[in-house]
């Protein structure tokens, strides 16, 4: 494993010190899931799976930030099983719909990609919810973040969550005691908190994610005081009071694109966008402090951790050996048609329409 902007010999002790605590961490369930998993049935799959992000960047310099997104939502409802890339059927309330994820999720096109070329390169073999975790590494690599062994063997589930999706997610609006316990309830702790959302180094966010920061915080009829004034100023115009709410902008001021650690210096500003990034450092005495404080000004110590969280996050109770599927379409469960999946999510949207006309 390879860790940016390390020494060899760092990298020889942290990659002991990470075989270890992977093993101790995850026991069983973890050790059914290995590197080398794909090497004799799929051995190009992490090539594949980059050079598909890679054409979809040229177009979509967001997209990187789009598909670790989908893994963190994933593997936060019923574990890292991919019931997050499953549409409405018959006996399946898509994930997709949850109001964490509507109108927000997004990179499933290129998932369906990456599934297209590994079905023509090893049909039946590689797991879509193998294909998020490869995914969300190639992307933090491909925007100069570290690069990691992605330890591999998940299936895929065969239902998805829809309710554990509205309450399970972390949302932008929560405090840090709330986003919290949402992590250790999924076995994750509070240095996972700060290191995960350290994701938001790249991406955007839309208006409807922040804005309640910029006008009446907390109903005082004020903006949110630990909200830098300059870029206070610049938010009111991008995103007026009663203006269009699905506006993006960069969750990064200083670097939109780049994996690094400014989005911790950002915080050290008051230029975190979102509620729950900046309350990381504004939060008078949480325990994230000196966490964002040691990131702020050490980015290998960053990245070194990034690493172990999303090992332990890409571990959060992975279907192995028998259980779950290797889908066909990561749309659908094995055996249900394609055009019926459509066509119940168009009738979804029609709903939606409807229900925005009322």
């Amino acid at each position: 494993m390879a860790v940016t902007n390390s020494s060899a010999t760092c990298n020889g002790l942290f990659i002991i010190s990470l075989l270890g605590i992977v093993s101790s961490l995850f026991g069983t369930s973890s050790a059914q899931l290995n590197a080398t998993f794909y090497s004799g049935t799929c051995p190009n799959v992490s090539a594949i799976v980059r050079s598909t992000i890679q054409q979809a960047l040229q177009s979509d310099p967001r997209i990187g930030a789009s598909l670790i997104r989908l893994h963190f939502h994933d593997c936060f409802v019923n574990g890292c099983d991919g019931s997050l890339l499953l549409d409405d059927s018959a006996t399946i309330q898509s994930e997709k719909n949850a109001v964490p994820n509507a109108n927000s999720t997004r990179g499933f096109n290129v998932v369906d990609d990456i599934k297209t070329a590994l079905e023509n390169a090893c049909p039946g073999i590689v797991s879509c919810s193998d294909i998020l975790a490869l995914a969300s590494e190639a992307s933090v690599s491909l925007a100069g973040g570290p690069t990691w062994t992605v330890l591999l063997g998940r299936r895929d589930g065969l239902t998805a969550n829809l309710s554990g999706a509205n309450t399970g997610l972390p949302s932008p609006f929560e405090g840090i005691t709330n986003i919290t316990a949402k992590f250790t309830a999924v076995g994750l702790n509070t240095t996972d908190v700060v290191v995960l959302s350290g994701a938001h180094t790249f991406g955007r966010a839309a208006c409807a994610t922040f804005n309640n920061r910029l006008f009446n915080f907390n109903g005082t009829g004020s903006p949110d005081p630990t909200l830098n004034s300059t870029l206070l100023s610049s938010l009111q115009q991008l995103c007026p009071q009663n203006g269009n709410a699905s506006v993006v902008t960069n969750l990064d001021l200083s670097t939109p694109d780049a994996f690094d650690n400014n989005y911790f210096t950002n915080l050290q500003s008051n230029n975190g966008l979102l509620q729950s990034d900046q309350e990381l450092l504004s939060d008078t005495g949480s325990p994230t402090i000196p966490i964002v404080t040691s990131f702020a000004s050490n980015q290998t110590q960053f990245f070194e951790a990034f690493v172990l969280s999303m090992i332990k996050m890409g571990n959060i109770s992975p279907l192995t050996g028998s259980s779950g599927e290797i889908r066909q379409d990561c749309k659908v469960v094995n055996g249900q048609s394609t055009t019926q999946a459509i066509e119940l999510r168009s009738g979804s949207a029609e709903k939606a329409v409807n229900l925005a006309e009322m």
